[in-house]
């Protein structure tokens, strides 16, 4: 709209320059041809002044000699009226153009102007729409936090009403039986669990209620597969390695390992007269025995250790129990057996087997290794999703029919 103002604002001002443009070019003619007509009017009277007393035979000459000066003064303000013209013209086209410069640049203005106004007021109405989408949002929040607190309390307060001097039982039996399940599956703990699901065994029957018949079912299968778990006595275990453990710095080395002499069959003097050479030969070594005897042994002779050796095998015997220790805590049985089982091969190849002390610790290592450290607990509890669904149906039931009493 404004462009269409600005044009038509335009166009009068361009129509109203061309009009005063042609006024001034027929002035301008006007002026030249009333000029030209007073210099023809003076020049006839100045040359009829002084030719008033001529003869009538000059007067051809001077008629004639008028015509042509007439045709060259026409001449003359024709060509003035074409130069002035076509400046005029030429001045005319260079308005427009500079017109048509400026409409040009109105223009990219206008459409400048126009763009960054529609960006404005598209960022505008997005940030308006994001806005009013947040607080949408928050409001639904707010809502939907409103609905479940009004939720609680319609719950708290048909626990409140509906709430029967019984069901403490049966919270106190949701609450031994939960914590039954951590002292198993967390403290491998079978002992305490036991006497927990017993105790909430023992709330259930409180109840007296038959429709917990199927519950207490579950909870006596429950308590019969935490009976049947073998008890390991982990502190004993741990006890008896220790004491292995600060035993070894006293077990004594062995001597080198020779091998065994070969059996010699020892020559007897015959009878015969005629082995007087073998028997001669026998009494001198029986004679020579008795000052030096002389043994062979084929074999591996394996010798004693140095006193660093002897350090590192005590050292890395004390690791291996200690390795033991920690299997028992974390019932890794394959671990135990395999650091008690390799303890007591060192203790046999490098202790002095004839020695009392080597021989109880290697019986000690021996029946340690066949105790069972690793147990297999129960998956889960079948009573704790059961009595879940007890509690809930419950209190389901009981803030339906507060509800329905409210109505």
């Amino acid at each position: 709209m404004t462009s269409k103002n600005k044009n038509e604002n335009i166009a009068p001002d361009q129509d109203k320059q061309s009009a005063e443009d042609s006024n001034k070019v027929e002035s301008t003619t006007s002026d030249v041809e009333q000029k030209t007509t007073n210099e023809t009017s003076v020049e006839e009277t100045t040359a009829q002044t002084p030719e008033a007393n001529q003869s009538q035979s000059s007067q051809p000459a001077f008629e004639e000699k008028q015509g042509k000066r007439g045709v060259k003064l026409g001449t003359v303000a024709i060509i003035i009226s074409i130069l002035f013209g076509g400046g005029l013209t030429f001045q005319i086209q260079q308005k427009n153009a500079e017109y048509q410069a400026q409409i040009n640049a109105l223009q990219t203005q206008l459409k400048q102007t126009q763009d960054n106004i529609q960006s404005e007021l598209d960022s505008t109405q997005k940030q308006a729409i994001d806005k009013a989408t947040e607080i949408t949002h928050r409001a639904e929040t707010v809502l939907a936090q409103q609905q479940k607190s009004i939720v609680s309390l319609q719950v708290a307060m048909a626990d409140v009403k509906g709430r029967r001097p019984n069901d403490w039982l049966l919270a106190e039996a949701d609450y031994l039986v939960k914590l039954a399940g951590r002292k198993l599956f967390l403290e491998h703990d079978a002992v305490s669990a036991t006497k927990l699901m017993e105790s909430a065994d023992q709330r259930i029957a409180a109840l007296n209620d038959p429709s917990l018949v199927p519950l207490r079912k579950s909870m006596a299968n429950d308590i019969t597969k935490l009976k049947t778990i073998p008890l390991i006595d982990r502190e004993g275990l741990v006890l008896r390695i220790t004491a292995l453990q600060q035993q070894v710095d006293k077990l004594p080395l062995a001597n080198a390992l020779l091998p065994e002499a070969q059996q010699v069959e020892k020559q007897v003097v015959s009878e015969d007269v005629y082995d007087w050479k073998d028997n001669l030969m026998t009494s001198l070594k029986d004679f020579s025995e008795n000052f030096i005897t002389f043994r062979t042994r084929d074999g591996n002779v394996i010798p004693l250790l140095s006193p660093q050796q002897h350090f590192y095998l005590k050292e890395n015997i004390k690791a291996k129990l200690e390795t033991a220790i920690k299997a028992v805590y974390v019932e890794q049985q394959e671990i135990y057996s395999t650091a008690l089982t390799t303890a007591d091969k060192w203790s046999a190849t490098f202790f002095n087997q004839d020695s009392n002390e080597v021989i109880e610790f290697n019986k000690a290592l021996e029946l340690l290794s066949k105790q069972t450290v690793q147990v297999e607990y129960p998956v889960k509890l079948e009573t704790q999703q059961e009595l879940s669904d007890v509690i809930r149906e419950r209190l389901r039931r009981e803030v339906t029919t507060l509800v329905a009493e409210d109505k």
